[in-house]
């Protein structure tokens, strides 16, 4: 294919090489059919080294990192553009993709109602005691009895909290609306004023991990949020308290976490996240049972698939247009004259 064309790499891990998704509902036909695109997969790399950034005017990343040591070289690199398959950005160096003039983009969009439906999911199946429940419906006659031994808690009057209160906390706080419970967030970036109007009372840390009897993570991983879920907070819940992590796995203290449900100092868990993840197959946390557990993928369904491919086509298309896409990460690049640059070198093609 012609070297004037904009080129973009794609994940492996979401395209094959004979062009079909990984993820069916996940559809690259707007760039496949584009005239002036050219879409090919990034080579099986953990972190993508400079070669591979000089290889791509975009890319479009899933778990593959790219860190300071990716733009090593001196001149300035080829890459314009990273769109995310998802929200979190752990693994981009953010500050280096602004330092070397490379806009990076989210898909907030197509993890908003997905992962605000896992979040109840899990929320549900905690008080419900559906683990139990589902072991002893496959046990037969004999097992039935112990159904007397796991009745599930009604949700009415009850405290849900989260640490995060961003687009996916909002929207689980929307969904569990009907169900009559109170709302309690910690968010230091967020306006209270607002929140309130959602019947969202928002309070400090330490109030957020002793009030809520649900207490939910749904902050991005960071320095300021890895461990934010500590020994001496996870120490302030209440005994009858459920915690669930839908976000990232660092964010909770997971061996404080496993003393505490050993101990029985809370009622239970549900993750769908993990640190280190995934879990050795001799992790203690898999043995528990009052734990819920999913494989980091509870929130991927058909409809987040699709939604993720509309937003990075458009956001793709929209940096080829030379102009700027919608969900920036890092919006201080807007303003380097290196991205200006290339925007404009775009829009003149």
């Amino acid at each position: 294919m012609s070297n004037s064309k904009y080129r973009v790499g794609v994940s492996p891990r979401i395209r094959r090489a004979d062009g079909s998704p990984v993820f069916p509902a996940y559809d690259l036909g707007p760039l496949a059919e584009a005239a002036d695109i050219e879409l090919d997969l990034l080579p099986r790399e953990k972190i993508l080294t400079r070669e591979t950034l000089d290889e791509f005017d975009a890319v479009i990343l899933f778990l593959e990192q790219v860190r300071e040591q990716s733009f090593a070289g001196g001149d300035p690199v080829r890459l314009t553009h990273i769109a995310r398959f998802g929200v979190g950005y752990d693994t981009i160096d953010v500050p280096a993709c602004s330092a070397n003039d490379v806009v990076l983009t989210i898909t907030p969009d197509g993890v908003r109602r997905p992962m605000g439906q896992a979040i109840m999911a899990l929320l549900l199946a905690m008080v419900g005691n559906l683990l139990p429940k589902d072991r002893i419906a496959r046990g037969g006659a004999q097992a039935w009895p112990e159904s007397g031994d796991f009745h599930g808690r009604g949700l009415v009057g009850l405290t849900l909290g989260t640490v995060g209160c961003g687009n996916i906390g909002t929207e689980m706080f929307r969904l569990a609306k009907p169900f009559d419970m109170r709302f309690i967030a910690h968010d230091p970036y967020v306006d209270a004023a607002e929140k309130g109007e959602l019947g969202i009372e928002m309070v400090d840390l330490e109030s957020v991990f002793r009030r809520s009897d649900i207490l939910t993570f749904n902050c991005w991983l960071s320095d300021e949020t890895c461990g934010i879920g500590s020994r001496e907070r996870l120490a302030l819940m209440k005994p009858d308290a459920f915690l669930i992590n839908t976000s990232r796995g660092p964010v909770v203290d997971q061996p404080a976490l496993l003393e505490v449900l050993q101990e029985r100092r809370i009622a239970g868990a549900a993750l769908d996240v993990f640190d280190p993840e995934p879990p050795g197959p001799d992790d203690p946390i898999l043995a528990l049972d009052n734990v819920v557990l999913t494989p980091h993928a509870l929130g991927h369904t058909d409809q987040m698939h699709a939604l993720f491919g509309e937003i990075n086509c458009t956001a793709i298309q929209t940096v080829l247009s030379g102009q700027v896409p919608a969900n920036v990460v890092n919006n201080d690049v807007l303003e380097s004259a290196g991205l200006q640059a290339k925007l404009a070198r775009l829009g003149a093609a």
